[in-house]
């Protein structure tokens, strides 16, 4: 992949990835093959800032762990009601970098 691609995917998608990891995804972009960095543009995106709003609001439930993938963690909130609030707080604390971190893990399989 060309760096004048990779640059403006970084740029357009920085949200998305943990800030510590930017430049080893560059370094991975870089190197992929033209039709692996195809589909890691056309791969979709968890936004964290939405994946905080549905924590606020329903992750007593686990509805933010079941769709970020955590099945086991989900239902364990769904049947003690997030641990009596207790980690609804965790999550509401530590739900952008598990997101960020699932959305860096897509691409790097992709790669």
């Amino acid at each position: 992949m060309d760096a004048q691609k990779v640059d403006r995917f970084i740029i357009a998608n920085k949200k998305y990835f943990p800030d510590d990891k930017i430049i080893y995804l560059k370094e991975k972009l870089l190197a992929a093959p033209e039709e692996k960095a195809s589909l890691v543009l056309s791969l979709e995106l968890k936004d964290p800032t939405i994946f905080l709003l549905i924590s606020a609001f329903v992750g007593t439930l686990g509805v933010d762990r079941f769709m970020l993938g955590d099945t086991g963690m989900g239902v364990f909130k769904l049947l003690t009601v997030g641990c009596c609030g207790i980690l609804w707080v965790v999550d509401l604390c530590t739900i952008t970098k598990k997101v960020k971190e699932a959305n860096f893990q897509d691409v790097i399989q992709l790669l």
